[in-house]
């Protein structure tokens, strides 16, 4: 066993995130076969990741706020604290904050065979789709 150091908090990049998000890494693969990536992720109200998929699939579990989660062609769910969502291989999704408070959600996923090739990015989501996906979500 050894103690893993902290790593910095890191904000999300634009080219993949609209409003702001911040990245606290827990765990990252180590030696041999462990692929395991965990991280604490907090959006600023109304931020959000552009659409993307994970090769292995993607487990989300709220902390704190409320989140909206989409896969595409589905309508966008709330997730509330301690609720949990499963993103399966290759699935398109995005996922962030409602647009009147922040959220934290752990993001856990296993490396590809290729870690270059784990998250594929996709577009942005729109401000409209973003805002028909919440009143759908919410039957505000």
């Amino acid at each position: 066993m050894r103690k893993l150091s902290r790593s910095a908090t890191t904000k999300n990049p634009p080219e993949l995130f609209t409003g702001d998000v911040w990245l606290d890494p827990i765990a990252s693969p180590q030696e041999g076969d462990q692929r395991m990536t965990v991280a604490l992720v907090r959006f600023a109200p109304g931020a959000r990741t552009a659409w993307h998929s994970h090769a292995r699939g993607q487990t989300l579990h709220v902390v704190s706020g409320i989140a909206l989660v989409q896969s595409r062609g589905e309508v966008a769910v709330e997730v509330h604290p301690g609720e949990t969502v499963y993103c399966p291989p290759d699935e398109e999704h995005w996922h962030g904050a409602v647009p009147d408070a922040f959220m934290e959600h752990l993001a856990m996923l296993e490396n590809g065979d290729d870690p270059a090739t784990t998250t594929t990015w996709a577009e942005h989501v729109t401000d409209d789709d973003y805002l028909r996906a919440h009143h759908t979500a919410t039957g505000a």
